[in-house]
């Protein structure tokens, strides 16, 4: 299915959605969704039959400072039913950096939006999990902004490692290979 077809099926399946094919260098069709829309467009992408996108593969950002919108939160979508993949974009302005989260339709897409608001600080209302991911909790600011400081002086503060006994160590290792059966 290329771009124009799946735009139109979708613009036909939310027809007050402003929904906008996205320029693309590679053949994956791209689609622009609004942020008011995404969950109900990732929710129409899973469930209609003709589409049936069953995989959540990716969630990602880019950041176009200083333009603005200066953000596109990115969805990757597989469909192994009909093996077709798709690209929605959500444009993001700076000041107002957040969308609802997606983890209501895909539960997987918990860690890869922790990821995002980790490095990105994109915010996802609604996530059940909004902790850091990849930086520790007292880092200050997100790595992957453009307007990051690339040149840091800081001192790196770390807490104390988690200290358990043999036996306590061996109990938690027996508990968790009992929970996972």
């Amino acid at each position: 299915m290329d771009t124009a077809a799946l735009t139109a099926a979708l613009a036909q399946a939310m027809p007050d959605a402003a929904l906008e094919a996205a320029p693309t260098v590679d053949l994956q069709p791209t689609v622009f969704v609004p942020r008011e829309r995404i969950t109900e467009m990732l929710r129409l992408l899973r469930d209609r039959e003709d589409l049936r996108f069953d995989v959540l593969a990716e969630v990602t950002a880019v950041d176009f400072w200083p333009r603005e919108p200066r953000f596109e939160v990115v969805y990757l979508l597989l469909s192994t039913v009909h093996l077709h993949r798709l690209r929605l974009k959500v444009r993001l302005r700076g000041e107002d950096a957040h969308l609802p989260t997606a983890t209501t339709v895909w539960a997987g897409a918990n860690w890869l939006e922790r990821e995002v608001w980790d490095l990105f600080g994109i915010e996802f209302d609604g996530h059940p999990d909004p902790r850091r991911l990849l930086m520790p909790e007292d880092w200050n600011g997100f790595p992957l902004r453009k307007d990051y400081p690339v040149q840091i002086r800081m001192v790196p503060r770390t807490g104390e490692a988690l200290q358990v006994t043999e036996e306590e160590f061996r109990a938690n290792v027996e508990k968790d290979r009992l929970a996972r059966g």
